[in-house]
């Protein structure tokens, strides 16, 4: 999370030799922990995956048990341990152009639609968030789109881009900007040549004008409050949702909705939707929604 705000992937089974083992005491503690900081949901099926992630973290850090560790975890107050625990049980699995046809309604709809009401009020403030931006695919997917429509109007705006994530690995490689030939499978070519940098190593690098308009910056979406002055004219939260549970979905976007701007748009996972009955945002198309005022 992704999230976190990133993806709890499939689990892994409890065979290995030499495995440690977890008692439902420790998992339950260890299970809590993690839905009241993070928000993740881990079922009882995830035991394995707990184990299997969390194992060989163990082990370097020369714990003999889940429990000690779980004590670690309660007294560490600078927090380095929960963040490598949320970074090993989470993965952050995506690729640019993924779920083409929000940026295809971000482009041709949704941010002209932002900047013509902004010229409107005399605003250049273009706000946008990517909460849960994993390895910053998204992130640099939606400057390119904001270049190619603004064009050479764009140096008038304040705008680049907020990318927020729970996980420091995600964020440390979302900043590097560096990404394998594979993840640029889906993007248009005229991007590609436009906006990286083929270092000659089968990785291509995001060139450093676009790099350096987005902000990258490591946030846990399950704070009771966020922090922002300002809201957003647009919220992209995408595949995040999905490792959630009803009452924190709901109360996500209900804090979405308080920093989205009046007409603002979310932007959530194709496997994800809103309840049928909230009255926050209205639907657009499958799992994208404009803000309505309440």
């Amino acid at each position: 999370m992704t999230a976190t705000t990133s993806s709890v992937s499939q689990m892994l089974p409890l065979q290995a030799t030499g495995m440690l083992s977890i008692s439902d005491e420790e998992f339950e503690s260890i299970r809590r922990l993690v839905y009241d900081r993070f928000g993740i949901n881990l079922t009882e099926q995830k035991k394995s995956l707990v184990v299997g992630r969390l194992q060989k973290l163990l082990r370097q850090h020369g714990f003999a048990d889940f429990s000690s560790y779980f004590d670690h975890l309660q007294k560490d107050r600078s927090e380095k341990g929960l963040s490598e625990l949320v970074d090993r049980i989470s993965t952050n699995h995506t690729y640019f152009n993924r779920e083409k046809d929000h940026f295809d309604y971000f482009r041709d709809t949704a941010l002209p639609a932002v900047l013509e009401r902004l010229k409107e009020q005399k605003r250049f403030d273009l706000r946008i968030w990517c909460a849960g931006c994993s390895t910053g695919e998204e992130a640099y997917m939606l400057l390119m789109i904001m270049r190619e429509v603004m064009g050479s109007d764009y140096g008038r705006w304040q705008a680049g881009i907020l990318a927020t994530d729970i996980s420091s690995r995600a964020l440390g490689i979302a900043r590097e900007g560096r990404y394998s030939a594979e993840a640029l499978d889906h993007l248009p070519e005229s991007l590609k040549k436009k906006y990286f940098r083929n270092r000659g190593d089968g990785t291509w690098q995001v060139v450093d004008d676009l790099r350096k308009e987005a902000t990258f910056r490591r946030f846990n979406l399950m704070n009771d409050t966020f922090p922002f002055k300002k809201p957003f004219q647009v919220i992209f939260c995408r595949n995040v949702m999905i490792y959630f549970d009803q009452q924190t979905r709901d109360r996500l976007v209900a804090r979405f909705h308080r920093h989205t701007e009046k007409d603002g748009y979310l932007f959530i996972g194709h496997s994800e939707t809103l309840t049928r009955n909230q009255s926050l945002y209205r639907y657009l198309l499958p799992a994208a929604y404009q803000k309505m005022e309440q």
